[in-house]
């Protein structure tokens, strides 16, 4: 990781695992031993979901690693979600199964850049999403997900003037949704920003009843032929709860394990990105697996440890997101 102020007291633990053990088993025996915790996001592999305490989006398990009793919090999403559950326990040891699990739409924004950016806008309230690091937290007014990004936003003053990033899908679909003065950051998901617009067109001419479910990190002209737009949450509460049975979906397809899991007589399909790939796949998120899990467990490591002004200057914004959305109702 490029994140100079990031200190990983453990490297990345490799060790082969016994042939002889149920992995399944053995996790759930070392994570009630030590007091651990497991959190998922919908995006890693359904195997390492069945067997984690809580899945959800970033929200929801920003919530989680703010919550939990346990001493132990190991974190199945890229990297900045680790760092996220550091900020909000400190005092917690976090683990990452696999600490190669970075996020390029995090990396696009660094932070001496992202500092010099503000200084040219001294007057705009700086929003960030919450897929950024540590540093640019620390640079933020407040933090968002795709879950809240258009109530927060909203929830400011009408005459305030914004800056938003990293990602430029999201905040122009925020901003043509509030008709807000926002000034975009240009970075992009490339999970998201792959998906072919000729090949969702050819799926909804062999589907033509299919529903569009499309996150808002989409390019524009898949939210234009969207029929639901919105977070990894919304789009599965959409799924469970929809009369239609052909379901084309624009986001990450690991969400699809929980999709079939809640509502498996309907079809769902994955929108191809605009290579020979039937998916985009977010690689990152699939480098955790169940032998990853086992052995940070097992060693506890890799851990995650960030310098305590880091962790006070980068909590506020994240704190004052959660403050809002709980002011708001948008989580109770």
């Amino acid at each position: 990781m490029k994140n100079k102020n990031l200190i990983v007291e453990k490297g990345f633990i490799d060790e082969p695992v016994p042939e002889n053990i149920d992995l399944k088993e053995e996790i759930l025996r070392l994570k009630k031993e030590k007091n651990a915790v497991i959190l998922a996001h919908y995006y890693v592999d359904g195997q390492i979901q069945d067997i984690a305490d809580f899945v959800g989006d970033s929200l929801e398990l920003a919530r989680k690693a703010a919550q939990t009793d346990a001493q132990i919090i190991l974190f199945a999403g890229v990297h900045f979600m680790a760092e996220t559950a550091k900020i909000l326990s400190p005092q917690k040891k976090v683990l990452i199964p696999d600490l190669k699990s970075g996020c390029p739409l995090a990396d696009s924004m660094p932070a001496a850049e992202f500092a010099k950016f503000k200084e040219k806008y001294p007057e705009h309230f700086v929003v960030t999403y919450v897929n950024t690091t540590a540093e640019i937290k620390a640079l933020s007014d407040i933090t968002c997900t795709s879950s809240n990004a258009a109530d927060i936003i909203a929830s400011l003053p009408e005459d305030t003037k914004i800056i938003f990033g990293p990602d430029k899908n999201l905040g122009s679909y925020i901003k043509g949704i509030t008709g807000r003065d926002m000034i975009l950051w240009d970075g992009a998901c490339p999970v998201h920003q792959r998906f072919s617009l000729e090949k969702l067109l050819k799926l909804k001419q062999e589907y033509p009843d299919a529903l569009v479910l499309a996150h808002p990190e989409s390019d524009k002209q898949i939210l234009l032929k969207a029929d639901v737009i919105g977070s990894t949450s919304k789009l599965l509460k959409f799924a469970i709860e929809t009369d239609a049975k052909n379901l084309i979906i624009a986001t990450e397809p690991g969400i699809i394990h929980q999709m079939q899991k809640a509502a498996p007589d309907k079809n769902y399909i994955p929108l191809p990105p605009d290579t020979n790939k039937p998916m985009s796949i977010c690689v990152n998120m699939k480098k955790h697996t169940l032998e990853k899990v086992y052995n940070a467990l097992k060693f506890e490591a890799p851990e995650v440890v960030l310098e305590q002004d880091l962790i006070e200057k980068s909590y506020k914004p994240i704190k004052r997101m959660l403050d809002v959305s709980l002011k708001l109702g948008i989580i109770k």
